[in-house]
């Protein structure tokens, strides 16, 4: 997908709509405190700063770097958030970006369920929350999954997909091949697995291979959607599939009683 702008595609010109999608980061970030009250109470009781300074600073400092850096990056690889910016910078993409808004919804309510389904085989990834009711955890899920749809995708689709594509195409005289977008997707996917395991450790799991293996795929699984779609329609659909299937895993899950 290329989306051409009445704008020029200078690094400043994407610093505003950086200070955007950072400041979507922060609040999304504040909104995942009741979740993390839950299911890591520990490490929540033996933070000394206001959680305000937390999210500024492990959210809104890096998506607004990151994310500017991933935009002057990607864009010239049709790699963008068409809708935000057209928002932002009040003008419309041209060509006309065909929306595709039910197909990311979709997507991504399958590939929560599909990941919730595989991760009751083997061994358990997290333990049970006791003394709270089913309602209550998935409100709390609910406001969680906006951390994933959010600053997670900026870290891991805008930034890191973009930057794996501008460096393989460094090798290609600067010319884009569809494998190269794969790649980039299947590492970044890999590495939003990763980068889940320290918060897994924290509340407890097991550092068996097994386990580790489990979490990694699982989310990985989902960074394949969110990243086949940020590739062909926008981060915005990426953030929306995001954003479904954590519904699924943080919400309807718990509803259900799992």
């Amino acid at each position: 997908m290329s989306v051409a702008l009445s704008l020029p595609s200078t690094r400043r010109s994407n610093l505003k709509l950086a200070l955007v999608l950072s400041a979507f980061a922060v609040i999304a970030t504040l909104a995942l405190q009741p979740y993390l009250v839950m299911t890591a109470p520990a490490a929540m009781s033996k933070l000394h700063v206001p959680f305000l300074v937390i999210a500024v600073v492990q959210a809104g400092v890096p998506c607004l770097l990151l994310g500017w850096l991933g935009l002057s990056l990607g864009l010239q690889y049709g790699l963008d958030a068409p809708w935000l910016r057209a928002f932002v910078y009040h003008v419309r993409p041209e060509p006309v970006v065909r929306t595709h808004w039910r197909l990311a919804a979709f997507a991504g309510v399958l590939a929560g369920a599909l990941a919730a389904g595989l991760a009751f085989w083997g061994p358990r990834v997290g333990s049970p929350i006791e003394g709270m009711s089913r309602a209550e955890q998935a409100w709390r899920g609910a406001l969680a999954s906006l951390y994933g749809g959010t600053a997670e995708e900026i870290l891991l689709r805008l930034f890191m997909v973009s930057l794996l594509v501008w460096l393989l195409a460094l090798f290609n005289r600067r010319q884009t091949r569809s494998w190269m977008f794969v790649l980039a997707i299947i590492l970044a996917a890999l590495l939003f697995g990763v980068g889940h395991l320290p918060y897994a450790f924290t509340i407890g799991m097991s550092h068996t291979p097994m386990l580790i293996g489990k979490i990694v795929l699982l989310n990985a699984l989902v960074g394949l959607v969110t990243g086949s779609l940020f590739w062909k329609y926008g981060l915005e659909h990426a953030m929306l599939a995001h954003f479904c299937a954590d519904l699924v895993l943080h919400v309807a899950v718990p509803l259900m009683g799992y």
